[in-house]
């Protein structure tokens, strides 16, 4: 098995958002992504052609508007279908942070037999996102 050391993101689940400004407000606030690049429209800058939303543990996800008046499967997924699992090392402090910013909880704060202690919530448009210890084998 080879282990590898880069610690840079090669993996970027992409995400479509209804409204891509709010989201970037909420994943901003309530889970401490930073932004890191919105790229929109000129004539349109409601319309979020590419972002980037970085996990400050590590990773990252991109993101872009849904109906960009673009026919390709890129264009027209549906919003609000990901499942997304993040690895913290403070999932109590997140948990609270997620619920001050008042997101909807949808699995409380617990321990796993695995190992993991966290807990899942869902954004306003429908994504799922847990949040855990557990950083893989």
């Amino acid at each position: 098995m080879t282990t590898s050391t880069d610690t840079r993101s090669t993996i970027w689940p992409c995400l479509a958002f209804t409204d891509a400004r709010a989201m970037i407000e909420f994943l901003t606030t309530a889970f401490g992504f930073e932004a890191t690049a919105v790229y929109a429209r000129d004539d349109d800058p409601s319309i979020v052609e590419h972002g980037e939303l970085r996990w400050p543990e590590g990773g990252g996800v991109m993101f872009g508007s849904t109906g960009r008046d673009d026919d390709s499967p890129f264009c027209t997924r549906p919003p609000g279908v990901a499942n997304i699992y993040l690895v913290t090392d403070n999932p109590d402090a997140l948990h609270t942070r997620a619920t001050a910013a008042g997101a909807t909880i949808i699995r409380g704060l617990r321990d796993e037999d695995y190992g993991s202690r966290g807990f899942s919530a869902q954004d306003p448009e429908g994504n799922l996102w847990s949040f855990g210890t557990y950083a893989g084998e």
